[in-house]
């Protein structure tokens, strides 16, 4: 009987031991918030969800192991929720010093934002100073992007004329230009192509590069309070074997075309050498 016991405690010790373990093992479920912008998220012709995001998601379950429970919201409402620590995981955002308070920025896209103009404007207005001159001219933006050193310096001039429209996304951008409330809106690559289709504005507008210098960089976003740091390290190495292998190349070009795949593909600063 005294062995019978024995056994049976060390059974169950076994089982506490493998549980601990499993748990140790296990990476959240954590919420993670996609945002309609796109081709980063969107629905196909067939009403499913697709998009460059949804594609790096997947592909960093299947290789991190962890979890996520996902959810559509907008952009504002993301930022505001992992600011307040109530999200704990979102996708191509572009990281600032605020933001990187609360966050880690898993960088995997770069890009820069172009000035998209009524075709009928484009040849008097074809530089920011010119639109800035014209104080008749109004522009509609995404409220809370980051659009670059050199588009932030320059909105930053016309709200101070009040000729800035924000909206809650790029959808209502597009809305509020194509009914002649906007002379210009600003968009990144991944932006424009499919919702100007949609829509029908390809030939009424002009795609203007006036900061090509510019260099944006996007990707996931963690929150540091809500993610534990072996998580993080699970994400990251996952990521990094991602554009490694070139699978975050064969995501961009699925949805962008071979071109501009390459012009997305991020790339971390070169090192500056020791003096």
């Amino acid at each position: 009987m005294r062995r019978l016991i024995l056994g049976w405690l060390f059974g169950l010790g076994l089982a506490g031991l493998g549980n601990v373990q499993a748990q140790a093992a296990q990476c959240g479920p954590y919420s993670l918030a996609f945002y309609e912008h796109g081709v980063l998220y969107y629905r196909d012709v067939d009403g499913q969800y697709a998009g460059v995001d949804l594609d790096i998601v997947n592909e960093l379950a299947r290789r991190s192991g962890c979890q996520f429970k996902t959810v559509l919201e907008s952009r504002v409402r993301i930022w505001d929720q992992l600011a307040k620590h109530n999200l704990d995981i979102s996708v191509s955002g572009i990281p600032s010093p605020e933001r990187e308070k609360f966050a880690e920025f898993m960088l995997y896209m770069q890009s820069h934002n172009f000035a998209l103009v009524r075709q009928d404007l484009a040849g008097a207005l074809s530089t920011p100073e010119a639109f800035l001159a014209d104080t008749k001219r109004l522009v509609v933006v995404v409220k809370s992007f980051k659009h670059g050193a050199v588009f932030d310096a320059w909105l930053d001039k016309m709200r101070a004329q009040q000729r800035v429209t924000e909206v809650p996304d790029f959808e209502s951008a597009v809305r509020v230009f194509k009914l002649g409330r906007a002379d210009a809106m600003l968009a990144l690559p991944t932006s424009w192509p499919l919702i100007l289709r949609r829509e029908g504005l390809q030939e009424q507008i002009s795609v203007l590069d006036w900061a090509p210098q510019d260099r944006i960089t996007a990707g996931l976003v963690v929150s540091r309070q809500r993610v534990s740091e072996v998580d993080r390290q699970r994400l990251r190495a996952a990521l990094h074997s991602m554009q490694k292998d070139g699978t975050l190349e064969a995501i961009y070009k699925r949805h962008v075309g071979a071109q501009l795949a390459k012009a997305l593909l991020f790339e971390p600063p070169a090192a500056v050498p020791k003096q």
